[in-house]
């Protein structure tokens, strides 16, 4: 048994030596044949029109006598082939001579674009590397034909198809054209949210800049899917949750899915909420010898109990750092130390000021600002060249620069300077429009329809200032405004403005006509993190025209006065909170003013407003209340109907304009009055509608009151006296494209016999 084995394996091992023996014969021969040299002494070459023979050897890498194998000879018209010169190249051993024989490619005379017009030529054009007079290039055509389907598809447009031709013409030229065939737009037809426990789809919704197709997908840009902005979508979806305290919130991945007929994408974002975590204890700690914490703890704002938010705790390191500064504490850094206690949901914070690295900024460099002056760049820096390096500032400084609006895109980075303690601070922008010019129409039930025109400019001349003219017409008033403002006055954080309006109305529901002419410079400061003061004169002219002799014999007595110039000083106190205080679903707003005026006409006019708002139901529900008032009081002269208060739809609701405060009682004219007051308490809510509809609901009371004419001449005056009225209603709040519009529905609740009341009112704003 054995030996028959081992004759079979001998047999086996015998085949199997007899084939690599075969192949080790034909590797030889192969070997032998690659080996063979040719020696050309000489070159001939057809084919070629524009391209020298020279420079076609030199493609090659040829030369005469150099002795060359058959491998080399391959390479050389390889090489010849990727200069891309030529259509195709075959190099033919004659003997002692080499025949190339070539075939160049066109030259491109004209380059097209047909079947577009959803993008114009000159932005496609922009993406077309080809070019006239040049070489055409199969592989070029094929990578602009992928460049102009790429701009379609960031269009929403992803079944465009893009397909180059060419027109031969004499003397080896062509015509390129790149024919397309725009689709439809391929929309987001839904947004999908999976593990979401806490917040609504709607509610999230909201938050994302990409939005559903709905009812306007012709004039909704946001609806078309962009990779950048799903990317952006992540992160401001992020920032929503961890400043709610969901401080392990992650977006698990975001799953982007094309229907079977590829016209709509299908959005899915796979969430994991987490538990929301409250601030625990806080606290601040140093390890710099001679700082002591306890100096520093007034700057901490965040109190044990609040939702956690990370925004919050760099607010605090920001005032901290800035107080260093302020005391002359160089390179103070604050370390946030964060523990955590699962049981109790709550973070531990501990604020512990540490030594920075001794390093200075040693310049800032500034590109991308073709429009842009770099000074209006570098006032968002609160640190100049010398000063010590503070990540964290250089990163608020960023913010600051893309909020102003005029960049597209804005890059801030830092990099080593001209040593280790030294640091160059690189800023690349990307210029973007700034300037608006729309004519439209605008429709409110208190003035009627009317045109307007207007030019807005956030950045004049590249300087950062602003720059408005505002034209409108209605039914009942005709107006003009001019504005300018300079964010930077002197170069601090000093806004400069001047104002001037005009204004003629012709008061339909009176026997008068009034002429306003106003002019205000002013300048306003920070004087607080959420709070701003504003100083102003105002010259203005007021005049009763057109005064009926039917009219009241207050406006006959008012309206001899003829035109009256008046001076006055004021200031404005201003407090808004609803965007950086620390709770996210609630804020406050807070407005008091007074203008003192002096010469011929003394008097003090006083407004106020308090307001706050909250979310409540998981964000769900907003609740507003808001109590606003007036006195104005004359020590020299008196009030007229061009200077007291008149409760319209935007004060009060349910009322016609005059409807509401004192009148005569034998004209019935509405004389306003030297003060007032309002309470409105409001809420909006879902009404069920799908969101990309964006319908919501409200619900509203309001209650107040405008009373005291002054002098009366005699006359008999009604309602002189604080009579409150009531109202209550219900509103449709409808956002779209075209401007946000308000239905309201109202009742009154408790009104007077005389004033003119209305059920129903509606605020239309439009551009086109």
């Amino acid at each position: 048994m054995m030996t028959r084995v081992g004759c079979v394996l001998a047999q086996g091992f015998e085949a199997v030596r007899s084939a690599w023996l075969a192949l080790l014969v034909l590797v030889v021969m192969a070997g032998a044949a690659n080996a063979q040299n040719f020696a050309f002494s000489s070159f001939e070459i057809e084919g070629n029109q524009r391209v020298a023979d020279g420079t076609i050897l030199t493609f090659g890498g040829l030369q005469a006598g150099a002795g060359l194998s058959t491998a080399q000879l391959n390479t050389a018209g390889q090489n010849i082939r990727a200069s891309g010169l030529f259509e195709s190249v075959d190099l033919i051993p004659q003997g002692s001579s080499l025949l190339i024989r070539v075939v160049e490619y066109p030259t491109i005379n004209r380059i097209n674009i047909e079947g577009n017009s959803r993008i114009r030529d000159a932005a496609l054009l922009q993406l077309v590397q080809s070019q006239p007079r040049r070489v055409f290039t199969p592989t070029q055509a094929e990578a602009d034909t992928a460049a102009i389907t790429e701009a379609y598809a960031r269009e929403g447009r992803i079944n465009a198809t893009v397909t180059p031709r060419i027109i031969p013409l004499s003397d080896n030229r062509v015509d390129l054209v790149f024919e397309i065939v725009e689709s439809a737009v391929t929309e987001v037809e839904r947004i999908t949210f999976v593990g979401n426990r806490t917040f609504s789809e709607g509610r999230l919704r909201r938050v994302l800049e990409t939005k559903e197709a709905g009812i306007f997908r012709a004039l909704v840009g946001r609806d078309t899917f962009s990779p950048e902005r799903v990317e952006r979508d992540r992160e401001v979806l992020t920032d929503f949750y961890r400043s709610r305290g969901y401080v392990d919130f992650v977006i698990q991945n975001v799953d982007v899915s094309l229907t079977r007929e590829r016209d709509a994408y299908l959005v899915t974002y796979n969430l994991r909420e987490g538990q929301p975590f409250a601030f625990g204890a806080v606290s601040v700690s140093s390890e710099i010898n001679g700082v002591n914490a306890a100096d520093f703890e007034g700057a901490v704002r965040v109190r044990g109990g609040a939702t956690y938010s990370p925004v919050s705790i760099d607010d605090d390191i920001n005032r901290i750092e800035r107080l260093a500064v302020q005391r002359g504490i160089s390179f103070l850094q604050v370390d946030p130390r964060i523990t955590r206690n699962a049981r109790a949901l709550t973070l531990d914070v501990e604020y512990v000021l540490v030594s920075g690295p001794r390093v200075f900024v040693e310049r800032i460099d500034i590109e991308g600002n073709g429009t842009t002056l770099d000074r209006v760049i570098r006032n968002q820096f609160r640190v100049v060249e010398g000063d010590p390096f503070n990540p964290r500032e250089i990163q608020e400084s960023a913010r600051r620069i893309r909020g102003l609006g005029f960049f597209e895109g804005v890059a801030v980075d830092t990099r080593q300077g001209s040593s280790e303690s030294q640091v160059i601070v690189d800023v690349n922008v990307q210029e973007g429009p700034t300037g608006n010019l729309s004519f439209g129409a605008n429709f409110n039930t208190d003035t009627g329809l009317g045109l307007l025109a207007s030019y807005r400019q956030t950045n004049f001349q590249g300087r950062g200032q602003r720059l408005n003219f505002d034209v409108s017409t209605a039914e009942s008033n005709r107006r003009f405004g001019f504005g300018f403002t300079e964010p930077q006055l002197l170069g601090r954080d000093l806004r400069g403005s001047f104002d001037l309006s005009y204004a003629i109305t012709d008061n339909e529901n009176a026997l008068y006509d009034t002429e306003t002419l106003r002019l205000t410079p002013a300048i306003s400061f920070p004087v607080s993190e959420a709070g701003r003061l504003s100083l102003f004169y105002a010259l203005e002219y007021t005049d009763l025209t057109d005064v009926s002799s039917d009219a009241s014999v207050i406006v006959q007595n008012e309206g001899d006065l003829g035109g009256i110039w008046t001076n006055a000083i004021g200031y404005t106190y201003s407090f808004d909170n609803r965007r950086t205080g620390l709770n996210p679903n609630a804020g406050i707003v807070l407005r008091f003013g007074q203008e003192f005026g002096f010469g011929d006409s003394q008097f003090i006019k006083t407004t106020a407003l308090a307001g706050a708002e909250t979310s409540i139901l998981n964000e769900e529900v907003t609740l507003r209340a808001t109590l606003e008032a007036g006195l104005l009081s004359y020590q020299e002269g008196t009030s007229r109907v061009t200077d007291r208060f008149f409760l319209g739809s935007r004060l009060m609701r349910g009322f016609r304009p005059g409807g509401i405060g004192p009148r005569d009682d034998d004209t019935d004219d509405a004389l306003g009055g030297n003060a007032f007051s309002v309470l409105r308490l409001e809420t909006e809510f879902p009404l069920g509608l799908p969101s990309e509809y964006g319908i919501t609901g409200g619900a509203f009371v309001d209650y107040g009151s405008v009373w005291d004419v002054g002098e009366t001449f005699g006359e008999d005056v009604i309602y002189n006296d604080f009579l409150g009225r009531s109202v209550a209603g219900l509103s449709i709040f409808w956002t779209t494209p075209i401007g946000p519009l308000r239905f309201n529905f109202t009742e009154p609740l408790d009104v007077q016999d005389r004033d003119n009341t209305r059920n129903f009112d509606v605020t239309i704003s439009t551009s086109f």
